[in-house]
């Protein structure tokens, strides 16, 4: 397969998180790769949920491996983190569900073991300003990729792609919060999934807001309805094997932090280090 257009340069911007949680049980999520230009150069990280790297005793990334600047499709390679939460660096609100970690390291491990990772990163710029959030519609069609119930193609190291649609505006925060709802399929195993507003390569327009692609977010949560008929947003947990959702029912709404808090987090990590 030739990686020629957007849509497939998408499919290599996950990873997929695996996780052995401190009760032994094993987890799967999602992060993806974003690049961001700074003061001191362009550094790229993987961004996740921070639910995802609490309170995990050990933790891997899943990539595929490349030859030549091409993806060797199907080979794998997971790079185990030694304290895989003292890895991460979580966003200073504890109430914001994000965590990085610096590619650079990663990638030297991986040269270590004479393996190249391959990879495509999402760059900032393609995080829409305020005049182009304004140009958007109450109602626009997303795009989210990652491994939900943790399927995946595990033979083609493939991630899932699913769209959906806006569910409140994206230049309103929900309740108040740096947040907005999608009206999608989100499962266990969303979690980390980046979100995108993409409307195909050649379709762009003239005008604010008609890009092919802009990044609008992360999954963080899916509204429930428990037995009472509450609906109430939890986070979305890693997909865990024969783990099951009981007396609630996931209603297909889901809970993005938009990729300005990214940014922002990627900003105040870098004012601190530097590599």
């Amino acid at each position: 397969m030739r990686i020629d257009t957007l849509a497939k340069r998408l499919m290599f911007n996950t990873v997929r998180v695996d996780t052995v949680l401190e009760d032994g049980t094993e987890g799967s999520g999602t992060g993806f790769v974003v690049a961001h230009q700074g003061p001191h150069g362009l550094r790229r990280f993987i961004v996740t949920n921070r639910h995802l790297v609490e309170g995990v005793r050990s933790g891997g990334l899943v990539f595929t491996q490349g030859r030549d600047g091409q993806p060797l499709i199907g080979t794998r390679f997971e790079l185990e983190i030694e304290e895989f939460p003292h890895a991460w660096f979580l966003h200073p609100d504890p109430e914001m569900d994000l965590a990085i970690v610096p590619m650079a390291p990663l990638e030297r491990a991986a040269r270590d073991q004479g393996v190249q990772l391959y990879y495509h990163d999402i760059d900032t710029a393609l995080v829409p300003d305020a005049a182009t959030v304004n140009g958007f519609d109450a109602l626009e069609e997303i795009l989210f990729v990652g491994y939900p119930n943790g399927v995946w193609d595990h033979v083609n190291l493939l991630p899932i792609m699913r769209r959906g649609t806006t569910a409140t505006p994206i230049g309103m925060d929900f309740e108040g919060q740096a947040e907005f709802l999608i009206d999608a399929a989100v499962y266990p195993g969303s979690s980390g999934s980046p979100v995108f507003l993409y409307r195909g390569e050649g379709t762009a327009q003239a005008g604010a807001a008609r890009a092919p692609l802009y990044f609008l977010g992360v999954i963080a949560a899916v509204f429930f309805r428990e037995e009472e008929n509450q609906l109430v947003p939890g986070p979305v947990p890693a997909s865990q094997g024969g783990a099951t959702v009981r007396q609630s029912e996931m209603i297909d709404l889901g809970l993005v932090i938009k990729s300005q808090a990214v940014v922002g987090l990627i900003e105040e990590y870098c004012r601190r280090w530097r590599e």
